[in-house]
């Protein structure tokens, strides 16, 4: 079975059956995903590379060979991050969910609207 690292700033659900990062490397890699103003070109290509080298670290502490990553998060970051992942061996892969929409009837009654959203898979990058 192939590894799926969570490379997102949030945490998976059970169902989607990934590992997330812990300690130090789920805090730089935080903040690799966080921009806090316009990033240049420069600065998106550097992170893409950080988080590549995160990932090939989670994956040796692991001892795991067959990988893919779920990514997500600043549209801009994602396409050099794709690039930066399959130099390093691995396949980035985006989740899938589907969503519902659930009524609840309330005490008052009046009618509540919720979105539940359910892994439903994930989607390879293109």
């Amino acid at each position: 079975m192939t590894l799926i690292l969570n490379l997102t700033q949030h945490a998976s659900t059970p169902e989607q059956g990934v590992t997330d990062l812990g300690g130090d490397l789920l805090v730089t890699l935080r903040k690799a995903l966080t921009f806090e103003s316009i990033p240049t070109s420069s600065d998106v290509e550097d992170r893409a590379l950080i988080i590549a080298e995160l990932a090939q670290q989670a994956i040796n502490d692991l001892d795991h060979v067959a990988v893919s990553a779920m990514i997500g998060g600043a549209p801009y970051l994602m396409a050099p991050l794709e690039r930066a992942l399959r130099n390093v061996g691995i396949e980035p892969v985006y989740a899938f969910a589907v969503r519902e929409s659930v009524e609840q009837t309330m005490p008052d009654g009046s009618v509540k609207k919720v979105a539940i959203f359910r892994h439903g898979g994930f989607v390879p990058a293109a």
